[in-house]
């Protein structure tokens, strides 16, 4: 079984639209911030610490897919469950499910790559082959 963690959100009234119900793109903002928590979560350093031991600048985002199931709204306590559903060669998939107690308010995958640096062109960054020692931690 994969390795899961947990993310809470309250939902403020700033994250709804007039309807009161929350505004689409705050998922993605919490399912980043989920994804980010899983590696803190799992023990993996701070990305301005793996700058310095891996030459890791982060995870960006390479593809993005979410399900809405229903809505939610301000006041409320979201949950995002997130576990790494498939580790590749030099991306991995991050699976997250954004429930509010036992409901099922949307679910999302996410594709990241572990990046440096090029040291060619700094301006550019390549993907890197996933670490051994970070996705031992996070199995």
């Amino acid at each position: 079984m994969a390795k899961t963690t947990h993310h809470r959100v309250t939902v403020q009234f700033g994250d709804c639209d007039p309807a009161g119900i929350v505004f689409y793109p705050n998922f993605q903002r919490w399912i980043d911030a989920a994804s980010l928590s899983f590696f803190m979560q799992c023990g993996v350093a701070p990305w301005r610490e793996l700058v310095k031991t891996h030459g890791i600048v982060g995870t960006p985002l390479l593809e993005i897919s979410t399900r809405f199931v229903t809505a939610a709204t301000y006041a409320e306590e979201l949950s995002i469950a997130t576990h790494v559903e498939e580790w590749r060669a030099k991306v991995f998939v991050q699976h997250h499910r954004v429930t509010r107690g036992e409901t099922l308010i949307c679910e999302g995958r996410e594709t990241r790559a572990f990046v440096r640096r090029d040291a060619d062109n700094p301006d550019r960054l390549r993907a890197i082959p996933i670490p051994k020692d970070i996705r031992a931690l996070c199995e």
